[in-house]
């Protein structure tokens, strides 16, 4: 199987330092350095720069992403993250897109365009989520094949995300596939919606994705060790 990436997007969680901590540690603790598969972790902004000073050395074992960022470098822009800072704390992926940003946040089409832009432009990977396949295109305008070649895209069903219901293998292939058809067969793609360790390995093997963004399961250090670990040797 080529490599796998496993994201943790933890969302507006946990509250506390010592959670996060305590979180961070066992999941470094339980999974294993394995070159096929990418780990990546998304905790809030405010636990970045304190988990990446816990990586003590497992550099390769787990990334660390954020959750989100502007769409600007820097300026007076009160509550915003600059994609500069993300860098240079240690972060080397961001999730753009994301369902809830879309539907809570009023985020477009054009404006995530402007932050990927940004993104690629410092280095960092997108980590670009989509639930209908139009917004490929207006997410990705004019940006280069080279630079869409960085991004991972992951496929989020907005019906799926936090309600339990984790969408069936085919109709998650189609979509797959379609994605596969603007962008090409072997870009790295992922799927993300109410996942756990008995659906996990099904999206990899039966709908052909590259790698999971997990949600609710991620704040579980059992059950994610135990999703990540389908992955080992395969």
């Amino acid at each position: 199987m080529k490599k796998a990436f496993i994201v943790a997007n933890w969302k507006m969680n946990p509250v506390t330092f010592k959670e996060a901590e305590n979180l961070f540690v066992s999941v470094n603790k339980g999974i294993k350095k394995d070159k096929g598969i990418e780990v990546i972790i998304c905790p809030p902004f405010v636990y970045l720069n304190f988990l990446k000073k816990n990586q003590k050395g497992e550099k390769g074992k787990i990334r660390l992403g954020a959750q989100n960022c502007s769409s600007q470098e820097k300026g007076a822009l009160t509550g915003e993250i600059s994609p500069v800072m993300l860098k240079k704390i240690g972060c080397e992926y961001v999730i753009l897109g994301h369902f809830e940003r879309r539907k809570y946040f009023s985020e477009t089409d054009e404006g995530i365009n402007k932050k990927i832009k940004l993104v690629l432009k410092n280095g960092l990977k997108p980590i670009l989520c989509i639930n209908e396949i139009l917004q490929i295109k207006k997410d990705l305008k004019g940006i280069s094949k080279k630079e869409i070649g960085k991004i991972l895209v992951a496929y989020e069903p907005a019906w799926a995300i936090g309600t339990g219901k984790a969408c069936d293998y085919t109709q998650a292939k189609k979509f797959n596939l379609l994605i596969k058809k603007v962008l090409g067969k072997k870009h790295p793609t992922l799927y993300g919606g109410s996942i756990n360790a008995q659906n996990a390995l099904g999206y990899i093997q039966k709908s052909e994705f590259s790698g999971l963004l997990i949600g609710g399961i991620s704040l579980k250090p059992k059950e994610f060790i135990k999703t990540v670990e389908l992955f080992y040797n395969k």
